[in-house]
C-alpha cells in the first residue's frame, strides 16, 4: 500500500512545497509588519500596551474559528455554519453555567466540554452529509447555518444569557506574562493544529485529499473518514471559540456570531491557504487572522467610518483571493 508521502499530487511545481510555504508566510508576515508600521505612524495609541493587549484579545476568537476552517479548506471544502454554531454552543454552555444544582467548578467544566462536544457533533453532521451523499459543502453548511441559528433562538426563546460565575468571567480578563489568557488558548490551538498537520500521517493525508482525492483513495486510504474528521475538528474549534467569547463579553446571545464565518474564511485565504485545497498552513492562518485584527483595530483608531472599514476589509479579501488564483495559475505552468 502506498504511503501518503509516496502519493503524486495533482499539481506540481519546480519550487519545493516547503520553500513555497516559507515564501508565502514570509510575504504575509511582511504585509503584517507593514500594516503595523502604517498604523503606528497614523495613531500614537496603536502601539500602546493596552491597545496591543486589546488586539490580542479581539483576534483570539477568530484565530480559533480560522484554525478549524483551515482543516476544511485544505480538503477543498468550506464551512459557512461556524458563526451560527458559535451562538448555539454559547447558549448551551451558558445554560449549564446557570444550573444551581452544580458547583461552580463542575458547571464550568461541564459547560466547556458541552460546548466543544456540541460543536464537534454538528461538524460531524456537516462532514457526513457532504462526504457520504456528495452534497457540496457550501450547501450543507449553509443549511447548518440556519439550523444552528434557529436552534439557538429556540433554546433561549430569543433571550440572552448572562450573569455567569465570577470565576468564569475572570478568565476573559486574565493575563499571563502580559498576554491575554484567551489569546494564549488560541495560540495553544494553533500549536496543536500545526503539530497535527505537519507531524502526523493524518495531516499529510488532509493535504493529499485537497490535491488529489482520487489518488488518496486508490492508495487504500478511507477519504470519507478523513473528510468527516476535518469537519469535526472545525466544529470542535467553534466550541472553543464560543467559550472564549463568553468569557470575554460575559454573555451568551443567540444572535452572536453574525459574519464570524466570513472573518474566519478571510483569515484563512489571506494566510495563503488555497480555496482549491491542498495548499496552506496554520502559521499562515494565524498571520491572516492577525492582519484582519490589526486592520480592524487600526481603522477604528484613525477614525475611519464603519461603512468605509467594511469596504476596505472587503477589498483586502478580494485581493487575497486574486493573489491565490494567480499563485494557482503560476504553479500549474
Amino acid at each position: 500500500m502506498l504511503q501518503p508521502s509516496e502519493m503524486i499530487p495533482a499539481r506540481t511545481s519546480p519550487v519545493p512545497a516547503g520553500l513555497q510555504r516559507l515564501l508565502r508566510e514570509s510575504g504575509i508576515a511582511l504585509a503584517l509588519l507593514l500594516l503595523i508600521a502604517v498604523f503606528s505612524v497614523l495613531s500614537p495609541l496603536f502601539l500602546t500596551a493596552d491597545n496591543v493587549s486589546n488586539i490580542f484579545t479581539q483576534i483570539a476568537i477568530n484565530i480559533c474559528l480560522a484554525v478549524g476552517m483551515t482543516f476544511v479548506v485544505l480538503i477543498g471544502g468550506i464551512d459557512l455554519s461556524v458563526g451560527s454554531l458559535t451562538a448555539l454552543c454559547a447558549v448551551v454552555a451558558g445554560s449549564i453555567l446557570k444550573l444551581d444544582s452544580l458547583s461552580i467548578g463542575a458547571a464550568i467544566a461541564l459547560a466547556v466540554v458541552a460546548s466543544i462536544a456540541l460543536g464537534a457533533v454538528c461538524g460531524l453532521i456537516n462532514g457526513t452529509v457532504a462526504s457520504y451523499w456528495g452534497v457540496p459543502s457550501f450547501i450543507v453548511t449553509l443549511g447548518m447555518l440556519y439550523v444552528a441559528r434557529g436552534a439557538a433562538l429556540q433554546w433561549t426563546e430569543a433571550r440572552s444569557i448572562y450573569e455567569f460565575p465570577d470565576l468564569f468571567n475572570e478568565f476573559g480578563t486574565a493575563s499571563v506574562a502580559g498576554l491575554p489568557a484567551p489569546f494564549l488558548v488560541a495560540l495553544a490551538l494553533v500549536l496543536l493544529a500545526w503539530v497535527v498537520l505537519t507531524r502526523t500521517v493524518f495531516g499529510r493525508i488532509i493535504y493529499a485529499i485537497g490535491n488529489n482525492e482520487e489518488a488518496v483513495r486508490l492508495a487504500g486510504h478511507d477519504t470519507f473518514r478523513y473528510k468527516i474528521l476535518a469537519y469535526t475538528i472545525c466544529g470542535a474549534a467553534v466550541g472553543v471559540a464560543a467559550v472564549l467569547y463568553m468569557t470575554r463579553l460575559t454573555v451568551a446571545s443567540p444572535i452572536l456570531g453574525v459574519g464570524f464565518e466570513l472573518n474566519a474564511i478571510a483569515a484563512v485565504v489571506i494566510g495563503g491557504t488555497s480555496l482549491a485545497g491542498g495548499r496552506g498552513s496554520i502559521i499562515g492562518t494565524l498571520l491572516g487572522a492577525c492582519i484582519i485584527g490589526v486592520l480592524a483595530n487600526g481603522l477604528v483608531l484613525v477614525e475611519v467610518g464603519d461603512f468605509v472599514r467594511q469596504m476596505i476589509t472587503g477589498v483586502v479579501i478580494i485581493l487575497a483571493v486574486v493573489l491565490d488564483t494567480y499563485r494557482l495559475k503560476k504553479a500549474a505552468r
